[in-house]
């Protein structure tokens, strides 16, 4: 009876532990990605990389913490202020590469590849006309590897619409080409119900991309 009772208090404190550390994890996870709202400058989003970063090194298994801190870097990899793209790039793809070891399923890993495209993109655009051979056709890759992982996953073709927007016409793109690939995305994130903590990001500016190709 005696052996009884210390393995059931020895279980019922690895069970408040594990419970205590887990709702440590998740409130740490919601109070920083509320941050995204209100963040504008690169500083701002580079410092919201190194907190998601460090929740991603005391977690260890999870792989969302490295994804949101590669996010954080990839937006402000949009912004003219961002001195060094690839510098940015190179961390953001070793950030992809930690959430990748940590992801499970394929859709997952179809959101990693969907920041490893906008890295590429965003190198390639510091020169198109040398790099599109390099870092475009990387780009490119990421995304078709994606949609094959999740081929109803709204950002995928929020980013594959952006390419074509960007696109001159003349080679394949432009508003008409990128208009039903908006339109496939706003449907897809209207039937998203994403889990919490996980991504859901894209509908505004799917939203705001499609208005421009009206």
């Amino acid at each position: 009876m005696k052996k009884y009772l210390i393995f059931l208090f020895a279980a019922i404190v690895l069970h408040t532990l594990a419970f205590s550390q887990s709702e440590k994890y998740e409130g740490a996870m919601k109070t920083n990605l509320a941050l995204f709202d209100s963040a504008k400058t690169v500083e701002d989003f580079t410092k919201l990389a190194n907190t998601f970063e460090r929740i991603g090194e005391a977690e260890k298994t999870q792989w969302l913490p490295y994804y949101y801190a590669a996010l954080a870097l990839s937006t402000a990899g949009w912004m003219p202020a961002l001195a060094d793209k690839d510098a940015n790039a190179d961390r953001t793809n070793a950030l992809c590469d930690k959430a990748d070891a940590a992801a499970v399923t394929d859709a997952d890993k179809a959101e990693i590849l969907a920041i490893r495209n906008m890295a590429a993109t965003q190198q390639m655009l510091v020169d198109p006309q040398t790099r599109f051979m390099s870092y475009g056709i990387a780009a490119g890759q990421d995304l078709q590897k994606a949609l094959k992982l999740d081929p109803n996953n709204p950002r995928l073709y929020y980013l594959q619409g952006a390419s074509l927007f960007g696109t001159p016409v003349q080679y394949g793109g432009g508003k008409d080409k990128a208009k039903p690939v908006f339109e496939k995305a706003l449907e897809l994130y209207k039937q998203q119900n994403p889990k919490e903590l996980y991504p859901g990001w894209g509908q505004k500016q799917t939203e705001e991309m499609l208005a421009q190709c009206q």
